[in-house]
């Protein structure tokens, strides 16, 4: 039995979080459902569309997001990877077929095209810690649903998901069915799409859930739709996480090998050196360094903080075209 006064808290403390996000945390612009689509893969040997929970030998659905004007979706490659055929359903309800433009491995995204030319979300900028957000997408195939939360934390990397990964966490619930569907912001604004769930037995949310970053979507997206396949640049180095002992002092990624006449060694950076930084981007592990590098293109610059000894020494990688 509740005491009594504890529903006046409750109220107290639910009035006390709207107030930091004015309009409301959980706001959510109902528009932005015209721009996210449920995608149905037709898979060797499966039957196509539904909840394959529920009937076992159907291929899961997922999700996918308008990213280009002309009818061009961004979804999670591994909704369609093992797809002899794709059929998207429309928002409003109609089912229209997509074709495969191109696909990444290394950061799971893949670029569709159906006839039906959805409006394109803009991009948001890069979201505070505890930003409310909320993700839409395809979750069990039982159609579009919204879940809202906060963002959990910036630039994951490392996770075990992807070989490149620029992730946004953050705990609105994502279930399968969601992959490839959309993470935004209070504004409607697209701030990454949804591409993992960290689980232990259980393929459930338990609300550690990410999307690759809009940052690293375009990127990718640009060069699948120009041709087919992305071109990631050379930095021309090898780096490794620091060891145990290392890290009792030092942060950052140590330079394992350099390239001869590569673009780090032109820049003159020399094996043992740690990399603290790239950019604006603080590196605490050689998967970040793996990340920052692959947001830029080729013929691109990398401005470069390395620790040599007790220096910081700055330097610019140009990233060969």
């Amino acid at each position: 039995m509740p005491k009594r006064g504890a529903g006046r808290l409750r109220a107290a403390l639910f009035l006390a979080l709207m107030s930091l996000y004015p309009g409301g945390a959980l706001a959510f612009r109902p528009e932005v459902l015209e721009s996210v689509v449920s995608v149905l893969p037709l898979w060797p040997g499966h039957e196509q569309g539904g909840q394959p929970n529920l009937a076992p030998g159907i291929a899961p659905e997922g999700s996918a997001v308008a990213i280009l004007p002309g009818g061009y979706l961004v979804t999670a490659l591994h909704v369609v990877d093992r797809a002899t055929a794709i059929t998207v359903r429309l928002p409003d309800g109609r089912h229209a077929p997509a074709e495969l433009v191109g696909a990444d491995q290394a950061t799971d995204l893949a670029l569709l095209k159906t006839a039906a030319d959805l409006p394109v979300l803009s991009d948001a900028p890069e979201p505070a810690l505890g930003a409310p957000v909320c993700a839409v997408g395809n979750q069990f195939g039982l159609g579009l649903s919204v879940t809202c939360g906060v963002v959990s934390a910036l630039h994951r990397s490392g996770t075990g998901f992807n070989p490149i990964e620029d992730f946004v966490q953050t705990d609105a619930s994502a279930n399968p069915g969601a992959s490839g569907g959309a993470l935004v912001d209070r504004d409607g604004r697209l701030v990454g799409v949804l591409s993992a769930i960290f689980t232990k037995e259980s393929d459930a949310d338990i609300g550690v859930n990410f999307a690759a970053s809009i940052a690293l979507v375009r990127r990718v997206v640009a060069d699948l739709a120009a041709r087919r396949r992305v071109r990631w640049a050379d930095s021309g180095w090898r780096v490794a996480d620091l060891t145990a002992d290392e890290r009792a002092n030092l942060v950052g990624a140590r330079i394992q090998r350099i390239v001869p006449g590569g673009a780090a060694a032109r820049a003159g950076l020399r094996i043992g050196d740690i990399v603290v930084r790239i950019g604006p981007r603080a590196i605490r592990r050689a998967s970040d360094v793996t990340a920052a590098t692959a947001l830029a293109r080729p013929g691109e610059q990398l401005q470069v903080e390395v620790r040599r000894g007790g220096t910081v020494r700055r330097a610019n990688i140009e990233l060969p075209p």
